[in-house]
């Protein structure tokens, strides 16, 4: 899976402009499947049941990234910017950004008083080379991603969007894999999650599935001094109980569990304290959804240099292709 999560967290990519991305994933369709645009710019590709009994299932990771959108040019074709959702401000200086037509630019600082406190988004500036606004190549409302490529540390991957390419990656070689099911399966790659899950609200409510489940990154509590978290990379892919926007479905999360457990899958309870999916939305779509997730480790989550591993990757492939699979008991509750 190397390949293609290099290809998709090398894509240009930040929320309302997934369309590379997402012709990225097309060319990557096994043939066969149906697949379609919506109107907000989701691709869903539908996997129809193998037999009957199944269950309508939605499977949902976003395409779009964080990223910045030009406010201002000042009269020295320096840049002032806002940000594209959960920008973090700890890494801005002195990093790179790419826009949609290859120009790159390098984030500088004004200077501070206090060296102790993180300043305020206002002080940092984009520099394009530009000496004047007559000869800067970039526009106000233009929007940039971060800049940086791909590289692999032994068993690990590292790259900005990982968050969320990596769950893209996770149900695209799921759609390769798992042969039939006796489910009906729709796949959907999602538009605008990091600016308020909006992809996921449309395509929930137009796909009208009976269960849901995101596949996204989630926090980790194994780095030096970090908040306490029982999530470790290498451990295996989690299963969500809970996070900042939702309560998984009970029945949902122990269907993944059981699966998990039943195929001598290695997998982690997840409790994530602040931020949520695509299932947050899909979940009280329509009359409600049961909805859960599968979550890959990830580290530095919303900086340009985002770190997953392997083995967690593999590991989400293999359980929801073995969820997936089968018939689907999620017992009787519905709420």
């Amino acid at each position: 899976m190397k390949e293609i999560i290099k290809k998709l967290t090398e894509c240009f990519g930040p929320s309302g402009y997934e369309a590379a991305v997402r012709s990225c994933i097309s060319a990557e369709l096994p043939k066969g499947v149906e697949a379609r645009v919506d109107a907000m710019g989701n691709l869903i590709v539908h996997k129809p049941a193998a037999g009957k009994g199944g269950r309508k299932v939605m499977v949902a990771a976003h395409m779009d990234e964080i990223g910045v959108v030009v406010t201002h040019v000042d009269q020295k074709g320096f840049l002032r910017f806002g940000n594209v959702g959960g920008v973090r401000l700890n890494p801005l200086m002195g990093g790179r950004v790419r826009f949609a037509d290859g120009t790159i630019g390098v984030i500088g600082m004004e200077k501070v008083d206090d060296a102790s406190r993180l300043p305020a988004l206002e002080k940092f500036y984009i520099d394009v080379g530009a000496a004047s606004p007559g000869d800067c190549p970039v526009k106000v409302g233009d929007v940039a991603c971060f800049h940086r490529g791909f590289e692999q540390l032994g068993t690990r991957m590292v790259a900005k969007a990982m968050d969320d390419r990596v769950g893209c990656a996770v149900i695209l070689q799921t759609l390769k894999v798992m042969e039939k099911s006796p489910n009906d399966l729709y796949f959907v790659f999602t538009v605008q999650e990091e600016v308020g899950l909006r992809g996921a609200a449309t395509s929930g409510f137009g796909v009208e599935p009976e269960i849901a489940v995101a596949v996204d990154v989630t926090l980790t509590g194994d780095t030096p001094e970090c908040p306490p978290m029982a999530v470790a990379l290498g451990a295996g892919p989690t299963v969500k109980i809970k996070d900042g926007g939702m309560l998984a479905h009970a029945g949902v999360k122990d269907w993944l569990m059981r699966t998990a457990e039943n195929a001598g899958i290695a997998y982690q309870r997840e409790v994530l304290v602040a931020g949520t999916t695509d299932a947050c939305a899909i979940q009280v779509s329509r009359a409600g959804v049961p909805s859960g997730c599968i979550s890959i480790p990830t580290r530095f989550v919303h900086m340009p240099s985002e770190v997953v591993d392997a083995g967690d990757v593999e590991g989400a492939v293999k359980l929801l292709s073995a969820a997936l699979s089968h018939p689907i008991d999620i017992g009787g509750e519905k709420s």
